[in-house]
């Protein structure tokens, strides 16, 4: 099985620059894959480098592109967290591919980080879940649309009911 690992930016890649300011660097997942000592046959590929509150409806097609043309049929988004459920959302309907999108709270580079945790959850999940689009968050493996940042908390939550 291949699994296509997308990077989108996001507080996962976060970094401080030496003038002290958050910027987003290289995608993390390569590292944290490779201390996993994995024997999958995963790719990483950068799709943007952004903050998640500035990604548009234009970057959320080029991901939405993306995915449909891997040839892999298993796809991890990293995102940042802010629209992560956004971007979700605007992936469901996307078929014939399992995806699964996570992030972090605590960027990847710190020690108090959720990263290596989120992305391990995203990897088996894409593994054992049928097709359609998924978060991997907080522990939990929900579908899009079902799933709520809760700010106060910093973590993901299921949708409450209406």
């Amino acid at each position: 099985m291949r699994i296509l690992v997308l990077a989108t930016g996001g507080t996962i890649d976060a970094e401080y620059s030496l003038r002290g300011e958050i910027e987003v660097g290289p995608p993390m997942a390569t590292p944290i894959l490779e201390r996993a000592r994995t024997v999958l046959d995963v790719t990483v590929e950068s799709v943007c480098r952004k903050d998640s509150r500035d990604l548009d409806d234009a970057d959320r097609d080029l991901i939405r592109r993306r995915v449909q043309a891997a040839d892999a049929e298993h796809v991890v988004i990293t995102h940042g967290t802010d629209s992560l459920t956004t971007t979700a959302e605007h992936l469901r309907g996307v078929t014939g591919k399992v995806v699964v999108l996570t992030g972090a709270i605590q960027p990847a580079r710190m020690s108090d980080t959720d990263a290596a945790f989120n992305l391990g959850l995203a990897i088996a999940a894409v593994q054992t879940l049928p097709t359609g689009v998924y978060i991997a968050m907080s522990g939990r493996v929900l579908p899009a649309g079902a799933v709520v940042k809760d700010h106060t908390r910093g973590l993901f939550i299921e949708r409450p009911a209406e």
